[in-house]
């Protein structure tokens, strides 16, 4: 089924912007609900990836089997080690789950950030990198994580943050856990 976003206050529908509520989270249902991309981390072109605002997501590819790194290839993040002990990774994990992680990228306050930028920081940001947030980091602690695969789906910037605890709400639905590397779940203000 899908449905229109719906501003705040009842300013109306974010024009070309709709939501599978029923979505699968896996390739096929994020291809469905209108991501693109697909590419390997080890293998994407960021000039490829689009430059407008939108949602990402982090997929595991088929048969891909979780192995902790000791110690994260993460960024520190204001003097902070992103590393967990194993255990901690392991209570994250989603079994049965291709999506590693939801995020997404606004415009920024200068206006000049959005999907390419934001996938760009974010693998900056395994390879060692220091980021200006740390979200999604637990990525950056399995073994083989060039392999994971990065999808996304442009939308209005208005929409984002609906969008991205719609997301949320529906993997947790079905999973009844967040994403692996979500640590936080997406809300909406207001």
């Amino acid at each position: 089924m899908w449905i229109k976003e719906r501003l705040p206050e009842g300013r109306g529908p974010v024009e070309g912007v709709r939501f599978n509520i029923g979505m699968q989270f896996t390739r096929k249902g994020l291809k469905d609900d209108g991501f693109a991309g697909f590419r390997s981390f080890q293998d994407l072109d960021a000039m490829r990836v689009p430059q407008g605002t939108g949602v990402f997501a982090v997929i595991a590819p088929e048969g891909f089997q979780p192995v902790f790194l000791k110690r994260s290839t993460a960024g520190v993040f204001k003097k902070k080690d992103p590393s967990l002990p194993e255990p901690a990774l392991a209570a994250e994990w989603v079994d049965a789950a291709a999506v590693l992680y939801l995020g997404k990228a606004g415009p920024g306050s200068k206006g000049n950030r959005g999907l390419r930028r934001q996938i760009q920081e974010f693998l900056d940001f395994g390879q060692g990198k220091p980021p200006g947030h740390w979200d999604g980091r637990l990525v950056w602690q399995l073994k083989d994580a060039g392999q994971l695969l990065i999808a996304w789906k442009e939308l209005p910037a208005e929409g984002l943050n609906k969008a991205e605890a719609e997301y949320h709400t529906a993997f947790m639905e079905e999973y009844g856990h967040l994403p692996f590397a979500n640590l936080v779940r997406a809300r909406v203000k207001g």
